[in-house]
């Protein structure tokens, strides 16, 4: 083998050798999934057991070996651990079962061997299950209710604190707030995502290093995004650099933003009453870093006012006012508070206001966001189901109440092993969550941005550069 070449002998020998190895793999995989934990109810039908046998042998996590910590039940670990957040990852292998039995028939592990089996196991497999059983569940749920033909996504970033480690510290980073307030007391994570906005299913995700732009997440969020689609954004993403390669590079792909202040814009032609064709030119230093962009492009401009506020201006490369009416796109517009909801039921509701992971390594915090990730799919993906049982919104059914009752039926599973009765379980489960159907949402409401509860009074702890650590004052 030289420079990247195979000769044919060499090539006939290495397919021979890796189907040989995907065939022993296989046969590990089988042997393991006769152990799938009963506690995983629907799970189990959501998430195709296919899925992790492809996750693994697509990312080369797959062993012939049997340990009582195989790969693939460490990736429902990942997943339990993230809808029980508040229990030690000890006690939910226990009461999960994740264990296989040892020679005495005990299923008890320590937290030790757990850790190995998670490095073992890495982030790659986790991510890969997000992938796919995101592209099946949210660009479906995208696809069945599209607004005049285009499917709907909105695409927004985040920040989530992880543990406060020194690997943590150096590889994601922090928030320095200057002088007087110095680095943030956690280190932070930045992520930007993808969601069906109608439904809050995950479409795809992208996180890493706080310092990393937002923007620069989002741009690689774009080869996610369907065909024939549109997408609501942040006015942070107002730039050519940003918004022309959405466009251009797929078929039908459009984008609906806020313009800023500072906008500026030629007008070319009136449309209607408050609805013009504008041309947004692209600067020399931007066409300098990517050849690729045009010297300039075309936008609608869409002015509008709510009660109470000060006119706006809706920007969207949708350009046809007659396929694509301008009222229509001023109530539609809104719809991008549904992703800002979507970060507070993750945040809030699903890791407790802590926001805060539990690893202290980058390697494990990107192995536990990508459960997480799959763990809110899978509420959601159930709230979906009943929305549709019920013939209501997704977005009416409580995500509090889905969520507790999901975690219910895995504690319930996990105490009765009785395969037969999960059907029967779940069904009452569906029923209890139609008295947690919410009222139709009341578009004249207003809730300003506001802070509650002041900051407290104790003094914040900061990380100490120097080894020796000194009282805070």
């Amino acid at each position: 083998m030289s420079g990247g070449l195979v000769s044919v002998g060499a090539e006939d020998h290495c397919a021979s050798y890796m189907g040989d190895l995907e065939e022993t793999w296989a046969e590990a995989l089988e042997f393991t999934s006769e152990f799938t934990p009963e506690a995983f109810g629907r799970l189990t039908e959501s998430l195709d057991p296919t899925w992790f046998e492809e996750a693994l042998l697509t990312t080369g996590t797959g062993t012939i070996r049997r340990r009582r910590l195989t790969a693939e039940r460490m990736m429902w670990l990942i997943l339990g651990i993230s809808l029980l957040r508040n229990w030690p990852i000890t006690e939910v292998a226990r009461r999960l079962e994740i264990a296989l039995p040892g020679r005495d028939g005990s299923r008890t592990v320590a937290s030790s061997a757990l850790t190995q089996a998670r490095v073992r196991l890495g982030p790659d497999p986790m991510e890969w299950l997000f992938l796919r059983s995101s592209e099946a569940w949210a660009n479906a749920s995208a696809d069945q209710d599209r607004w005049r033909e285009l499917a709907l996504y909105a695409v927004d970033g985040t920040t989530l604190r992880v543990a406060d480690s020194p690997e943590n510290r150096t590889y994601f980073g922090s928030h320095d707030a200057g002088p007087d307030r110095g680095l943030s007391g956690y280190p932070l994570m930045r992520a930007v995502v993808l969601t069906a906005v109608r439904s809050h299913l995950l479409a795809a995700a992208v996180f890493g290093p706080y310092g990393d732009g937002e923007r620069v997440y989002a741009a690689s969020l774009w080869s996610s995004v369907p065909d024939r689609s549109l997408v609501l954004v942040d006015r942070l993403y107002l730039q050519a650099d940003i918004l022309v390669p959405l466009m251009t590079s797929g078929t039908d792909r459009h984008w609906l933003t806020r313009a800023k202040s500072k906008t500026k814009f030629a007008l070319i032609k009136r449309l209607g009453a408050g609805d013009d064709l504008v041309e947004f030119g692209v600067s020399g230093a931007a066409r300098q870093k990517d050849p690729a962009l045009p010297t300039h492009f075309d936008a609608r401009a869409i002015r509008y006012q709510r009660k109470g506020f000060k006119p706006e201006i809706l920007l969207t490369s949708l350009t046809d006012a007659k396929r694509y009416p301008a009222d229509e796109l001023r109530a539609l517009y809104h719809e991008r508070w549904e992703i800002e909801l979507g970060f507070g039921e993750i945040k809030t509701d699903m890791l407790e206001r802590l926001e805060t992971l539990r690893s202290k390594s980058p390697l494990a915090v990107a192995q536990e966001m990508w459960g997480l990730l799959v763990a809110y799919n899978l509420v959601r993906l159930e709230m979906e189901r009943i929305g549709n049982e019920l013939r209501v919104e997704p977005t009416r059914i409580s995500f509090i109440a889905a969520l507790r009752s999901f975690v219910e039926q895995w504690l319930w599973a996990s105490d009765t092993l009785t395969p037969g009765a999960i059907p029967k379980r779940l069904a009452t489960m569906r029923d209890r969550l139609r008295h947690f159907v919410l009222p139709p949402r009341r578009p004249e409401r207003v809730f300003p941005r506001a802070v509650k509860i002041k900051m407290s009074n104790y003094s914040r702890k900061r990380p100490v550069k120097s080894s020796s650590r000194k009282p805070t004052k």
